[in-house]
């Protein structure tokens, strides 16, 4: 998966033209091509592009289960993948931070790439509906791309379905196997918890790819 540029903290004071006192009314803007290179400006040309949070170092705000509920629940049953496994992508990639970024340049609840989010048609990374509403859709495009292989899609998830794809199987990648265990062990802990929902199996993924695929451990 191809990374995106990364843009220092620097680049954006001089937009700003400060140095370390913040500026009331200043703005920057962000654009992410369909390559994930970010461009930023402070007088956007474009209607591509998005004012982003300068405030670096403001505290994130978490978002709990229960506000983001109705939202995992609309796009579970678009997208049918149970509402537990949404939760637990969303704990292993986030821990429920909207503002989380990865040293890669995921963003967000569901952690996307600048070209993934670009492809689910994401417009705003950092807002938990658009956000969620990408990383399920993704999600559930590996799951049919993986003919249901839970495993399999997760790993995807973490490392791309091109590596997947190399190794018709998980790839050996330490990093990506642990995601895989870490992520499958949210989801039976949220579906033990949930144990009261009455789901249909046609509205919902069957959790059952996590109990029959020898290639994880679950423990």
């Amino acid at each position: 998966m191809q990374k995106p540029r990364t843009i220092a903290i620097g680049i954006i004071a001089a937009l700003l033209g400060t140095g370390s006192a913040p500026v009331a009314q200043a703005e920057i803007y962000q654009f992410i091509d369909a390559s994930g290179n970010i461009s930023l400006t402070n007088v956007p040309s474009d209607h591509r592009y998005r004012r982003v949070d300068i405030q670096t170092h403001r505290l994130h705000p978490m978002i709990s289960e229960r506000e983001l509920e109705p939202v995992i629940s609309r796009y579970s049953r678009q997208h049918q993948l149970h509402p537990a496994l949404i939760r637990a992508v969303i704990k292993a990639e986030s821990d429920f931070d909207p503002r989380a970024v990865s040293r890669a340049g995921a963003a967000g609840l569901m952690q996307l790439m600048p070209q993934t989010a670009v492809r689910m048609d994401v417009r705003d990374v950092y807002d938990p509906d658009d956000n969620i509403s990408g990383g399920t859709k993704y999600l559930r495009q590996l799951l049919d791309r993986f003919r249901g292989n839970l495993p399999l899609a997760l790993a995807a998830y973490n490392a791309g379905e091109h590596v997947v794809d190399r190794y018709r199987a998980l790839p050996p990648i330490d990093e990506t196997r642990q995601y895989v265990r870490k992520v499958l062990r949210y989801y039976r802990t949220f579906l033990t918890r949930d144990s009261g929902y009455v789901i249909a199996p046609s509205e919902m993924a069957s959790p059952a790819p996590l109990l029959v695929s020898p290639a994880v451990s679950a423990r």
